[in-house]
């Protein structure tokens, strides 16, 4: 069982207890009124979707717990709020500027998001846990004339910082001055974590490692059996992998996919020799997904979902496009299995390759603790997501977007038709409530929670350990 599996098991058995006292209290209520329990129930329903629905895995008055690899720090104060670095401390554009800050929630910062606002450079609100009590890490990326300037002021919102902070300045290369490779466990996972980079980048490459033809019920409701949706939910996903990427100028002979079935390739790991078939597709063959691609793969003969053809088919693109970075999941902050695997079989692939990337880079579309990270409104700033495993040195690298990049972002996700189908009502019901009584805001760009989530100020993405072990080779 994986670690989210167990949080998400203990969250589930604290609710049913929590069910089963509100139940005695709601019984008990009914001796004063027949519609007292009533009343209770809806309220008592009302306060939870509005306040008590997010899946946080962990308590908001603990410290995330990071060990940042960083080229310099600087202990700071903030005088009323206003933040100063001291004489001599050079800031560049392309630096990663990160605030180790101390927050604690006011009484209303536990009804309504606990927020830091920044001002005097490039506006910005970051948003935090309810009941907010502990270390957390501002993103101060983009900020860095402001900072020099003596410009740069922190206002708490519904929540209050200590006075003493510390800035971690990184300093990166230009990573994406060679050519990119970007992984994508499914399609969509490359435009969420890094359309900004794979925009920029000189070269950009895109690989996609499942059709994601699981989960079918839009298609079912049009009256498709369940064999028939997965097949075209997995066409047309595969489609998006090829086509959704020339938004951002990336041609399809430069996209590729791979066409393995979802939620398969542990299964493919453990037993690399054996075909695995799709879960809902009824089907052996990874061809029909890779009709859209326009480079041709030595695995293309026989089709067979193995993993030894997946990480053939990595080595083979790996000395075909010879990146000098390549854009993965992080498996210390993403628990989804596949991406796990993706990780896994990139590694395994460049340990049969001549050619050797300078950098990997790593991102997180999911997280075991934390569905709402990042937390607060699109189009603002990512800070660091929950972590407390600090003994792991951890090297973050933040890619400042446009806001006309943000916007081009939102609408390459509005192309996925993953990402389309409408939300169910009791979703709709349970916004409407946090947007009347916690005063939460949803874009206007799409109704799914990653409209909210990836179109940021900022991408952020981890330097692999991996690369480190390279430059001391």
């Amino acid at each position: 069982m994986s670690r989210k599996q167990q949080l998400l098991r203990r969250h589930r058995q604290r609710k049913r207890m929590t069910l089963v006292i509100l139940l005695v209290i709601l019984l008990a209520s009914a001796w004063l009124a027949w519609w007292l329990p009533l009343v209770l129930g809806v309220l008592a329903w009302s306060a939870h979707e509005a306040w008590f629905s997010d899946h946080l895995f962990y308590a908001p008055a603990s410290d995330y717990d990071y060990l940042i690899d960083s080229d310099q720090s600087y202990p700071l104060r903030l005088t009323q709020g206003r933040l100063g670095v001291p004489a001599g401390c050079s800031l560049e554009e392309g630096d990663t500027l990160l605030l180790k800050v101390c927050l604690r929630a006011s009484l209303f910062g536990r009804l309504f998001d606990p927020a830091v606002r920044i001002e005097g450079g490039t506006s910005d609100t970051q948003v935090f846990e309810r009941g907010v009590k502990g270390v957390r890490y501002l993103n101060l990326t983009g900020q860095h004339t402001a900072l020099v300037e003596g410009r740069l002021r922190l206002r708490g919102q519904y929540c209050r910082l200590d006075e003493q902070v510390e800035l971690l300045v990184c300093r990166h290369p230009d990573y994406l001055a060679g050519p990119l490779l970007v992984i994508a466990p499914h399609a969509d996972d490359a435009e969420l974590a890094a359309f900004g980079a794979y925009a920029q980048a000189r070269e950009s490459w895109i690989v996609t490692l499942t059709a994601g033809e699981i989960e079918t019920e839009h298609y079912r409701a049009m009256g498709l059996d369940a064999v028939a949706a997965a097949r075209l939910k997995g066409q047309l996903r595969s489609w998006d992998s090829i086509a959704v990427p020339l938004w951002a100028g990336v041609p399809a002979e430069r996209c590729v996919q791979l066409g393995y079935f979802c939620m398969q390739l542990a299964a493919m790991q453990a037993e690399p020799l054996m075909a695995q078939g799709s879960r809902e597709a009824d089907m052996l063959d990874t061809r029909l997904f890779r009709r859209f691609n326009r480079v041709g793969l030595a695995s293309d003969v026989d089709g067979v979902p193995s993993w030894r053809n997946l990480v053939q088919d990595l080595c083979e693109l790996i000395e075909r496009i010879r990146p000098q970075t390549i854009v993965l999941p992080e498996p210390l902050l993403d628990p989804h299995p596949d991406h796990v695997c993706a990780r896994n079989a990139v590694l395994e692939a460049l340990a049969l390759t001549h050619h050797q990337p300078r950098t990997l880079l790593h991102y997180a579309n999911h997280l075991h603790d934390n569905d709402r990270w990042p937390m607060g409104d699109a189009g603002s700033g990512v800070a660091l997501p929950p972590h407390f495993q600090g003994q792991v040195a951890m090297r973050p690298w933040v890619l400042a977007l446009s806001e006309e990049k943000q916007w081009h972002k939102a609408m390459s996700l509005g192309m996925m038709h993953d990402l389309q189908p409408g939300t169910p009502f009791k979703r709709r019901l349970r916004r409407f409530l946090q947007r009347v009584l916690a005063g939460r805001r949803w874009p206007t760009t799409g109704e799914n929670e990653f409209f909210r989530k990836a179109v940021r100020r900022h991408e952020l993405f981890w330097v692999g350990a991996e690369t480190d072990k390279r430059e001391q080779q």
